[in-house]
């Protein structure tokens, strides 16, 4: 199944993210030990970074074959990647004037 990348999902999916992360800095935090094993938790840190550096990878690629401005997505990126995704691939999808 091919997923059209529209305005609505985009938006849908940023909420979503949104209200997960509200959830989670709020019911998170407790004073109780983690019940995750160090090197799980390495794991899955290592596993993001390398998301995020493949992310950063393609979308400095998208702009410099389209000729748009990377740099105006860095900072963005540092805070938030995936949602700065979701922007970075509805702004690629503007007709050009």
């Amino acid at each position: 199944m091919y997923l059209h990348w529209s305005k609505t999902l985009a938006i849908g999916l940023l909420a979503t993210f949104g209200i997960l992360m509200t959830l989670f800095l709020a019911l998170g935090g407790g004073e109780a030990a983690s019940a995750l094993k160090a090197h799980t938790t390495r794991w899955i840190i290592l596993n993001y970074a390398g998301l995020l550096i493949w992310v950063f990878v393609w979308i400095s690629d998208q702009a410099r074959m389209r000729g748009k401005n990377l740099w105006v997505w860095v900072v963005p990126f540092l805070f938030a990647p995936l949602p700065t995704l979701a922007l970075f691939l509805l702004y690629l999808q503007q007709r050009p004037k």
